[in-house]
C-alpha cells in the first residue's frame, strides 16, 4: 500500500495578514486543529514570532513574506509554502489597510494603496490559491469581509470600497467555478467590528484616535469563523447580530441610516482621546514591534458570538425549532 508522506499528512492553509489581528488568531485556530500553516505578511519578524506558536502547538510552519499589493510576491509566497508544507488545502485571504480620514482628507495615494491591499490583496490571492488547487480541482478559499461590505460608513471610504468590491468579485467567481463544475469552494465571512491592532496603526487624519464601532468582538471570535467558513459549504457566513443589523437595516431604511451616520458615523469610530502627533502608520510600510492579536479594546470586547454558534448548529437549531413548534401546535390542539 502506497505511503503518504510524513510531509503532506497534515492538511495546509495560507493565511495573508498572519502576523497580527484576526490573521493570527486565525493562524492559531488552524494550529490547533492540527494544519500546518503558510504565514504571509510583511513583517518579518512578527511572522517568525508566529510561525513559532505554530510549531509549539506541534505543526509545521512556513514564513512566506510578501506584500498582497504584489501579485508576483503573492504567487511566489503561494510556491514556497506548497514546495516547504505541502498542496494548500485552504487559503485565507485576511490582509487588509485603511484610513481614518474624511474622503477629502485622503491622498489618491493612499486611497490606491488601501484598495490594493485590501481589495487587490485578495483578487491575487485567490489568483495564487487557484493556481495551486485547480489541478487537484479541490480546495478552499475564504475572504474575509465585513459588515461595510453591505453599509458603508464615514471616515473609512476607502476601505468600505475594497470590501464592496471583495463581495462583487466574490460573487461572480463563486458563479465562474459552479459554472465550470470545479470543487473548488469560495466563501466570504462578514465580520462585525473586532478588537485588532489595525486602530492602534492604521493612518488616521482625524483630531482623535480611532476605535471600532460597538458592539466589538474579540478576534478569536472571527478566527472560529473563518475555521467553520473553510470547511462547511455556505456560501456566505455573517458574525454577530450587528452585522446582520446594519445589513438588514440597510435594505430595509437606508436613506434613514444615511441620517443617522450623518449624525452618529463619526463619534461613534472616535475614542474621545487626542490623537497622537507623527503616530507611525501601516499604509505603506509595516510597523515594526511585536503587535499580537488584540488591539486596545479588550476590557469590552465579545468572546463569542451566539449567532455564530447558531450558524454552526443550524441543522439541529433548525430540528429543535421544528419540534418545539410541533409540541406547541398539539398542546393548544388538545387545550381547544
Amino acid at each position: 500500500m502506497f505511503a503518504i508522506p510524513p510531509r503532506y499528512r497534515r492538511k495546509v492553509v495560507a493565511v495573508t495578514g498572519a502576523s497580527a489581528g484576526v490573521g493570527r488568531a486565525t493562524v492559531r485556530e488552524f494550529a490547533r486543529r492540527g494544519y500546518d500553516i503558510g504565514l504571509i505578511a510583511r513583517n518579518t519578524d512578527r511572522l517568525h514570532n508566529t510561525a513559532r506558536e505554530v510549531e509549539a502547538a506541534g505543526g509545521r510552519a512556513c514564513v512566506a513574506p510578501a506584500d498582497v499589493a504584489d501579485p508576483a510576491a503573492v504567487d511566489a509566497a503561494a510556491q514556497r509554502i506548497e514546495h516547504e508544507l505541502g498542496p494548500i488545502a485552504v487559503w485565507v485571504n485576511n490582509a487588509m489597510a485603511t484610513v481614518f480620514a474624511p474622503f477629502d482628507a485622503v491622498s489618491a495615494d493612499e486611497f490606491r494603496r488601501a484598495t490594493e491591499v485590501t481589495y487587490l490583496g485578495t483578487v491575487y490571492g485567490t489568483m495564487a490559491a487557484l493556481a495551486c488547487m485547480r489541478g487537484r480541482n479541490r480546495g478552499s478559499i475564504v475572504q474575509v469581509g465585513s459588515a461595510l461590505a453591505y453599509r458603508a460608513i464615514p471616515l473609512q471610504s476607502a476601505y468600505c470600497g475594497a470590501k464592496f468590491a471583495i463581495r462583487g468579485f466574490t460573487d461572480s467567481l463563486r458563479v465562474e467555478l459552479r459554472h465550470q463544475q470545479s470543487r473548488i469552494h469560495i466563501t466570504m465571512i462578514q465580520l462585525p467590528a473586532m478588537n485588532t491592532p489595525q486602530f492602534d496603526w492604521a493612518l488616521n487624519r482625524m483630531p482623535q484616535r480611532p476605535r471600532p464601532v460597538p458592539p466589538v468582538f474579540a478576534p478569536e471570535v472571527a478566527a472560529r469563523a473563518i475555521y467553520f467558513a473553510a470547511h462547511a459549504k455556505r456560501r456566505e457566513i455573517f458574525v454577530g447580530r450587528s452585522s446582520y443589523q446594519a445589513i438588514f437595516a440597510n435594505r430595509l431604511v437606508p436613506r434613514l441610516l444615511d441620517r443617522y451616520l450623518a449624525k452618529r458615523g463619526y463619534s461613534t469610530q472616535l475614542r474621545g482621546v487626542p490623537a497622537e502627533e507623527h503616530r507611525s502608520n501601516n499604509l505603506f510600510e509595516p510597523i515594526r514591534g511585536q503587535q499580537d492579536v488584540a488591539g486596545s479594546f479588550s476590557d469590552e470586547e465579545r468572546p463569542t458570538s451566539w449567532l455564530l454558534w447558531l450558524n454552526r448548529h443550524r441543522g439541529p437549531t433548525l430540528a429543535a425549532s421544528v419540534a418545539l413548534g410541533a409540541l406547541a401546535l398539539i398542546t393548544r390542539d388538545r387545550a381547544a
